[in-house]
């Protein structure tokens, strides 16, 4: 994608296909002369920020009529004159405006390419940029929070005040440099390990808000795990308030993975049914428990669901095959206490599937576990992979500058490991960037975006 483009770009910014409304946007510096030349009203003359409502017109022909909303720059999104065409939902007069306005000299914009321009004009860096796919994307309140806080500059704002500090700890370190026949030290080494301490600090912690963030924004990955007929299907379908998965008397019915979303207080969670674990020789069943295996090693959570007949050492025997395969969190819960007088002290929760008895204290318990890993409101929690492999390389950086320090290496080569610091931190924003980077990151976006 060339940044150093001056084309001006259109695009339907709006969802694809028939609607009310739909909404045409069109960006650069000839966005207002190209426009006026379909339009039956001048738009140069008209303030940023203003509405007009007229005719789109071609060779006397009347195509729709619209509402023309005007943004100058640099106030607008991509810092550029900007035109927004409200006008009806048919996907004829959709494409007929976006022909017309390509006849006269605008180009068809490449995937996120007003989010591009927004961008390069320094509207707002690259994590902001990025955090309005997420908004976009989100599907839960809590997806929605993450999305606008990072937005918002969450996440560039920390990473502002993590390179101011080492900035200034870099100069020192520089400074010595220059000064190195004279063996003098400007920076004080205690100060510096206290510096040091904190930064690592913090970016462990960043580092650590992945795996809450990528679950919030992804859906929390739920395994319901268990021996044949615990109910496992029926407890995916008091969970999904839908008949989901086939349930059924006869063991082992469940043969593949049965999987679905919902939204519990603001948090979405995908859970999915597995096949029972238990010893087969059914070459079908095994490739279904093996199944339910590997996925219970990608969950966040797992519910352990056994039958409160079951022995303990059944259930034992099954926790133990679980925790060897992940280090998820693990719900014990015992099914059908309406068929049975046995209350297992050693379960999480007790339920019944079948009669919907205390399925909304298990609820309770997945926002909690998941809660229980959100960080404090002020700390930052990032989603994006690019961002987590970015802060761990900053955070790998600070530790060896860290062990430098401790081992006394010399200035020189600190001032190396500082600065790859400042370059990984730098990438996130878009301080540093290369043409490639931009590419892959805007080439995900849609096409208006």
């Amino acid at each position: 994608m060339n940044l150093s483009s001056t084309d001006t770009i259109c695009a339907l910014s709006t969802a694809n296909g028939i609607g009310a409304i739909a909404v045409i946007r069109v960006s650069g510096d000839q966005a207002f002369e190209l426009t006026e030349k379909i339009f039956s009203k001048k738009i140069a003359h008209v303030p940023s920020h203003q509405v007009l409502f007229g005719t789109i017109n071609f060779n006397n022909e009347v195509i729709d009529e619209v509402l023309v909303s005007v943004f100058k720059n640099p106030t607008s999104f991509t810092g550029e004159d900007t035109i927004e065409i409200a006008c009806h939902g048919s996907i004829y007069i959709q494409q007929k405006i976006l022909e017309l306005l390509i006849h006269f000299g605008a180009r068809l914009a490449k995937p996120g390419e007003f989010s591009m321009r927004a961008f390069s004009n320094g509207k707002m860096d690259l994590s902001q940029t990025e955090a309005i796919a997420d908004l976009i994307d989100s599907s839960s309140k809590a997806a929605h929070q993450l999305a606008m806080n990072q937005m918002k500059g969450g996440v560039s704002n920390e990473i502002s005040v993590l390179r101011e500090e080492l900035i200034n700890f870099a100069s020192l370190i520089e400074l010595e440099l220059d000064f190195s026949e004279e063996d003098v030290e400007f920076a004080d080494r205690t100060q510096l390990n206290e510096l040091l301490d904190k930064i690592d600090t913090k970016l462990s912690h960043i580092v650590d808000s992945f795996s809450y963030g990528n679950a919030i924004k992804n859906g929390v990955p739920v395994s319901i795990i268990g021996s044949p007929n615990a109910g496992k299907s029926t407890l995916l379908n008091q969970l999904l308030k839908d008949n989901k998965a086939i349930v059924s008397e006869i063991a082992g019915t469940t043969r593949d993975l049965v999987e679905d979303e919902i939204t519990i207080k603001g948090i979405s969670f995908r859970f999915i049914d597995t096949a029972g674990i238990r010893e087969t020789e059914d070459t079908i069943e095994k490739i279904g428990i093996d199944k339910a295996l590997e996925r219970a090693k990608k969950s966040n959570i797992i519910i352990h669901l056994f039958d409160v007949s079951d022995s303990e050492d059944l259930i034992k025997a099954q926790r133990e095959k679980i925790e060897a395969i992940t280090d998820a969190k693990i719900i014990l819960v015992g099914n059908k206490i309406d068929l049975s007088d046995q209350q297992p002290a050693f379960a999480d929760l007790l339920i019944s599937a079948d009669k919907s008895e205390n399925i909304h204290l298990l609820e309770n318990k997945l926002v909690e576990l998941i809660e229980n890993d959100r960080a404090s409101e002020q700390e930052v929690i990032i989603t994006n992979m690019r961002h987590y492999e970015a802060f761990s390389k900053a955070h790998n950086a600070i530790q060896s500058v860290k062990n430098g320090l401790e081992t006394g290496i010399s200035g020189d080569l600190l001032a190396i490991d500082i600065r790859q610091s400042l370059h990984y931190l730098g990438e996130i924003t878009g301080e540093i960037t290369t043409d490639d980077l931009l590419g892959n990151i805007f080439s995900k976006f849609c096409i208006g975006k």
